[in-house]
């Protein structure tokens, strides 16, 4: 496939590259009301504007009497974060690996926001947010990047990635999402809400609860006076990948986009018997819906009523084959281990196929990129931190 590079060249694919002046973000989308000019720039990506409104509507659907007037809360430092599974001895390696820029007195120099965003009613609509930046003596409007964790852990496992961004410039922004860090009690908190929205079906904590979580984030960093709103990033990794995968989809506020094993065709997966491997990464929920339907085991119809149930749309108008090209002319970078089974490879061929081709007929076919490195499962390495920060130093 033309889109798949080897991880071992990508280092010098990137860096090598002509460097392109900064995208520059096309119109803000749902978190607020839309100017004329932004309706019509809006309308005029026909096909796109219209999934984008179906998926808001998805997301409104559940949470009509619990929208609120955007507010702002003071935080403070987690002094003991919660992570809901154990973490292996060497797991944050890659980040602390993420290229950073030699500051003096960097951590003198280190500013620190703890906030809360309330984004609705309730105790899951109150966002905590982490934001690092380096003191700036002389005002100005910056870049800024959100990052986002995978499932279990919390915005403080990301520290070292936040840090070695804020070194070299950028405002960072990580948030707890749904159910997990401050937001959850104990280690079956994030599990427990997913067993609840299949027997209520009310909330959608797999993915899109937090994507609404995003959309009222960018409206907040699009009025801060420190940045540039024309250039918020978005990244994350597994379950944060996918929550970048769909900020950015629905909000075009988010202008350069690196999802980090969490792009997957969950219909192909479905229809190719390839699903166990990410239903194994939740599967009390899916024990939970086999009971409750009569089954003896987990099987594909289990597995699609369960999405439908927590996520709908996902594995049909709003996969990857749809959305993904509409995330064009946007920088978007691709990156996946080989070998990952959560997210096959060869269930990602028509996304990447049809994203490339919406790239090449909007003239920037340099902007997309999709990188499966060799021989990797469901991880995220040094080659993919090196990756993604040479794409946004390029393009933010």
């Amino acid at each position: 496939m033309a889109t798949r590079r080897r991880a071992v060249s990508t280092a010098r694919t990137l860096s090598d590259s002509t460097t392109t002046a900064p995208h520059r973000g096309e119109p803000a989308f749902p978190g607020r009301e839309m100017a004329a000019s932004d309706a019509d720039a809006d309308a005029g990506a026909g096909a796109g504007a219209g999934l984008r409104s179906e998926f808001l509507q998805v997301l409104l659907s559940r949470r009509r009497h619990l929208q609120v007037p955007l507010s702002v809360e003071q935080g403070s430092p987690v002094k003991n974060p919660l992570y809901q599974k154990p973490l292996s001895p060497n797991e944050a390696n890659p980040m602390k690996s993420c290229p950073s820029k030699e500051v003096g007195n960097f951590k003198e120099k280190l500013v620190e926001e703890n906030f809360y965003l309330v984004t609705e009613l309730g105790e899951q609509g109150r966002v905590p947010a982490l934001l690092l930046k380096l003191n700036d003596p002389i005002p100005k409007r910056k870049p800024a990047i959100v990052f986002l964790h995978s499932s279990y852990k919390c915005k403080e496992w990301l520290r070292p990635l936040l840090e070695a961004y804020a070194s070299r410039g950028y405002i960072c922004v990580a948030i707890d999402s749904r159910y997990h860090g401050e937001r959850a009690s104990n280690e079956t908190t994030y599990i427990d809400a997913l067993k609840s929205a299949w027997w209520n079906g009310d909330t959608m904590p797999f993915i899109f609860d937090t994507v609404w979580d995003l959309i009222k984030l960018g409206d907040h960093l699009s009025g801060r006076e420190d940045i540039d709103p024309s250039r918020i990033g978005i990244t994350g990794e597994s379950l944060g990948g996918m929550h970048a995968w769909f900020a950015a989809f629905v909000d075009t506020r988010y202008s350069v986009i690196v999802p980090i094993i969490g792009v997957q065709g969950f219909r192909w997966a479905l229809d190719n018997n390839k699903w166990q491997a990410r239903v194994n990464s939740i599967k009390p929920l899916f024990e939970e819906a086999r009971i409750e339907l009569g089954k003896s085991e987990i099987d594909t119809q289990v597995v699609e009523m369960v999405w439908e149930k927590i996520a709908p749309g996902l594995d049909s108008q709003f996969d990857a084959p749809y959305s993904l090209p509409l995330l064009a002319p946007r920088p978007l970078l691709l990156l996946n281990g080989a070998e990952d089974p959560r997210c096959p490879i060869s269930g990602l061929e028509e996304a990447a196929s049809k994203a490339a081709k919406a790239y090449e007929e909007s003239g920037c076919a340099e902007k997309f990129m999709f990188i499966a490195e060799p021989g990797i499962g469901h991880q995220m390495t040094i080659d993919m931190v090196k990756a993604a920060s040479q794409w946004f130093d390029r393009f933010l």
